[in-house]
């Protein structure tokens, strides 16, 4: 399960360095603007690593193993399940996906900082076994502009954009779980917010 990153920490680096990276978990409702935010940070900070999440589903069009996501298969993953070396995990539509422990692990063991895309529920498994994860809700500024943001993207049916409303309602309602909650109204402004909140983490 080796990912981007793991070559820069050997075992000897991570016996010599005591002090242990910052582990940033990015959750928000569809639509929010996750992916764009993200994708700021990881310009921003270009020493900070990305985890990249496994999967039993197929890749789709475009998608590359090890970039979009790590396809592997279902008996692969389960067995991994039983091993315990996911430190999140879940299925959904009948697909499974998860994070892995050991990047997580060995790279904050060397002073790596990481960024997780995740959900609420990831999120919630993940604080059980890192507890000090710095978590940042993105909110929108509300469920009506989501609705507007989400029909103008013009990728999903009307259908599909009704469970997603559904899904962020009760997403936004566990925003409680999340040290930082940030309200992406102007995108260059909540871009702003989240860098300067972990320049804050990582400054320490």
């Amino acid at each position: 399960m080796n990912e981007q990153g793991d070559r820069s920490a050997s075992s000897n680096s991570i016996e010599m360095n005591n002090c242990k990276g910052h582990l940033f978990i990015l959750s928000a409702p569809s639509g929010a603007g996750k992916t764009t935010l993200a994708k700021a940070i990881l310009n921003r900070f270009a020493d900070m690593l990305y985890s990249v999440s496994y999967t039993t589903r197929e890749p789709r069009n475009g998608e590359q193993d090890g970039l979009d996501y790590h396809f592997v298969q279902r008996d692969l993953f389960k067995k991994y399940i039983k091993e315990g070396k996911w430190a999140e995990w879940a299925e959904v539509h009948g697909n499974y996906y998860g994070t892995s422990a050991e990047f997580i692990d060995k790279n904050l063991a060397a002073g790596r900082d990481i960024l997780l895309d995740i959900d609420v529920q990831g999120t919630i498994q993940l604080l059980e076994r890192y507890p000090d994860s710095i978590t940042i809700f993105i909110m929108p500024p509300s469920l009506d502009i989501l609705r507007r943001r989400l029909e103008l993207r013009g990728t999903d049916s009307k259908a599909v954009i009704a469970r997603r409303l559904v899904n962020a309602k009760k997403e936004m309602a566990r925003q409680d779980l999340y040290r930082h909650v940030i309200i992406n109204d102007q995108l260059s402004e909540a871009i702003k917010e989240l860098i300067s909140t972990i320049e804050k983490y990582r400054a320490l």
